[in-house]
């Protein structure tokens, strides 16, 4: 195929072995296309870094991240295009799209570091303990777990984007902006001129919600960062105590329209029952506190619980394409090469040494810094790291599924069973957390960009080593930042300039576990197996059903993201995949061309806004200009 066209729609394949010799003839760039190369590694990790300063803030005022796939690709080819016409060597060899993929998964491996343990694990550490760890003991250990999970991800990629065509949205988003980036005539003008036009939109949307505050003449014209569905007290109460309105952004919206109709869906449902139901009897009955922090820390229970089984079962009964996806085990300790016939992907994708190896060596490293830095006993460690690996499986899968990694829950279900284990230790809980989801965020990124590569042609091998790249690039940058913004004062975390949301929630799970299970939410430990039970019987449905019937059966992962996030989150996806539906169902031909070119377009362009605006700000501040 050509560097920029998109492959011929895919047909229908008998088995995993026919889809793999299809993609490889009709979509795999080749061997030799220009993709690894130092340029392309090296600004992923500058751009990467930067915004891994942006989202550690980020994080720390909301407990969210901003994305930084689709943001870095499109900075990097304007860059390069900018570059190209003043440096003649690489006017006669562009910047080039697959180029462009790599550089974007080295920027997302840094730019999400702050989801490794900055804004959750290492301030709820200070919060409870008061400990502040030293910049070598924060590289070391956040190294480690980041590159655990990397490794963690290689056997799931088969499993997950060959085998189970997963949408990862945010993956196809990234694909179809590069396709848009470097694709110049005929239909590909009007997708990149409506995916330019969508991220000018969204563009606007962020400077009006987010700059004009900052103008004091002009902040009452602001746009709100949420809305009541009703302009009335009981919609303000509605929005205020049980998160259930309309949030003033349009990612959410644009990853709905990617997603699909049934997962957002159910989580509409998910989150009507959650807020809309429970969360109203918790706060009536004095058990939770009203808002998102105070209901998400019951609904949450049920919710994760959902999630882990439904993955881990749904995983367990694809037996056969598991012992597939970890084949090259036995190769590897027989010495064996695998012919090509029985696996004709076995040059392109990532060698299931790399799996064994990287997963001992870092596996082994958050063992024995666990250990030494925080005390944690070594079969505790062991536990952490397995545990890890299975979750990382659920968080693969609803990130493949939702667009949604669920690190946050994925901690939880870790600390509770360090809850169980070692119910009077604070730092096992918080550190032994902090391993599963640091592991799983990186799991689930460097999936998302494999999903990427996968639509794109490129290399699997080659992208990962990209990731990495990334890790090294993210640890070195973020860890001073964190110093500076957070160890520099450590007393404004928890406090209004320096709320840590993720960092409270955290801290109060781990506070709360103290005394083992019992500590739990009065009716939580029911509803953790109500919620199993649910996850159990929803996939062996999905399984078994026949197809008529199984398009309407909910999704259990998008039932259970609706329980970790505020209900408007569920509310602006579920509109952007209804009205994506509805645009489909009567104007077929333009869904096709535009849906994802506009979603994607939204995304980067709020984004990308986003972050400008945040460093623009915090220099300002800095200079004592506001």
């Amino acid at each position: 195929m050509t560097d920029h066209a998109p492959p011929p729609p895919e047909p229908t394949f008998a088995d995993d072995r026919e889809a793999s010799r299809w993609w490889l003839e009709h979509v795999y760039a080749g061997d030799d296309a220009v993709q690894l190369t130092p340029r392309a590694v090296i600004f992923g990790m500058l751009i990467g870094g930067v915004m891994s300063i942006s989202n550690l803030y980020v994080g720390l005022k909301t407990g969210w991240g901003l994305g930084v796939t689709v943001t870095s690709c499109i900075i990097a080819y304007a860059v390069f295009s900018a570059l190209e016409r003043i440096v003649p060597p690489w006017r006669e060899r562009p910047f080039s799209l697959l180029e462009n993929y790599t550089m974007s998964s080295a920027a997302s491996a840094a730019g999400y570091m702050s989801s490794a343990g900055l804004v959750s694990a290492m301030p709820a550490l200070y919060l409870t303990t008061g400990r502040l760890l030293t910049s070598w003991e924060l590289g070391l250990w956040l190294g480690a777990v980041s590159l655990l999970g990397v490794f963690m991800a290689i056997p799931l990629k088969r499993q997950l984007i060959n085998i189970d065509r997963l949408p990862f949205p945010s993956g196809i988003a990234t694909a179809e902006t590069l396709r848009s980036l470097h694709t110049a005539g005929g239909a590909a003008v009007a997708k990149a001129r409506a995916l330019f036009l969508a991220a000018a939109g969204g563009g606007i949307i962020a400077l009006w919600r987010d700059l004009l505050p900052t103008i004091k003449p002009l902040a009452a014209y602001a746009f709100p960062a949420h809305l009541p569905f009703l302009p009335t007290a009981f919609g303000r109460d509605l929005l205020t105590r049980f998160t259930i309105g309309i949030e003033g952004s349009l990612i959410m919206v644009a990853a709905g329209a990617i997603m699909g109709l049934r997962v957002a869906a159910s989580m509409l449902v998910g989150a009507v029952f959650c807020y809309g139901i429970i969360g109203p009897i918790l706060v009536e009955r004095g058990i939770a506190e009203p808002g998102y922090r105070g209901i998400v820390s019951w609904v949450l229970w049920p919710a994760t619980s959902m999630m882990v089984t439904a993955g881990l079962l749904s995983f367990g009964l694809k037996w056969r394409t598991v012992l597939r996806a970890f084949g090259g085990l036995s190769r590897l300790a027989g010495g064996a090469a695998a012919s090509p016939d029985a696996d004709p992907l076995e040059r392109v994708e990532v060698p299931a040494s790399w799996f064994v190896s990287g997963t001992l060596v870092a596996g082994a490293a958050c063992v024995i810094l666990g250990h030494w830095l925080f005390g944690i006993t070594w079969w505790m460690g062991i536990l952490a790291v397995l545990v890890t690996f299975l979750l990382s499986i659920v968080a693969a899968r609803a990130t493949g599924e939702t667009d949604v990694t669920p690190i946050g829950a994925m901690g939880k279900i870790t600390q509770l069973i360090y809850g169980v284990v070692a119910p009077s230790n604070l730092t096992t809980n918080l550190m032994t957390a902090s391993i599963t989801s640091g592991a799983a965020s990186h799991a689930a990124d460097l999936l998302t960009d494999l999903k990427s590569g996968y639509l794109l042609g490129g290399n699997a091998r080659k992208q990962t080593i990209s990731q990495l790249c990334g890790v090294i690039a993210g640890t070195l940058i973020s860890v001073p930042a964190y110093q500076f913004v957070v160890q520099r004062n450590p007393e404004r975390l928890g406090s209004e300039s320096l709320p840590a949301p993720a960092a409270k929630v955290w801290a109060g799970v781990a506070e709360l576990l103290v005394d083992g299970v019992e500590a739990l939410p009065p009716g939580a430990f029911t509803a953790i197996l109500v919620g199993a039970a649910l996850g159990v019987v929803l996939t062996l449905l999905e399984e078994f059903s026949p197809p008529h019937v199984r398009k309407w059966l909910p999704s259990t992962t998008g039932l259970g993201i609706a329980g970790v996030i505020p209900a408007f989150n569920s509310i602006a996806m579920f509109l952007g995949a209804l009205l994506a539906w509805a645009v489909a169902k009567f104007r077929p031909q333009t869904a096709e061309a535009f849906t994802v070119p506009v979603a994607s377009g939204l995304i980067a362009g709020e984004s990308l806004v986003g972050v400008g605006i945040i460093l623009v700000i915090e220099l300002l501040s800095a200079a004592g200009w506001l």
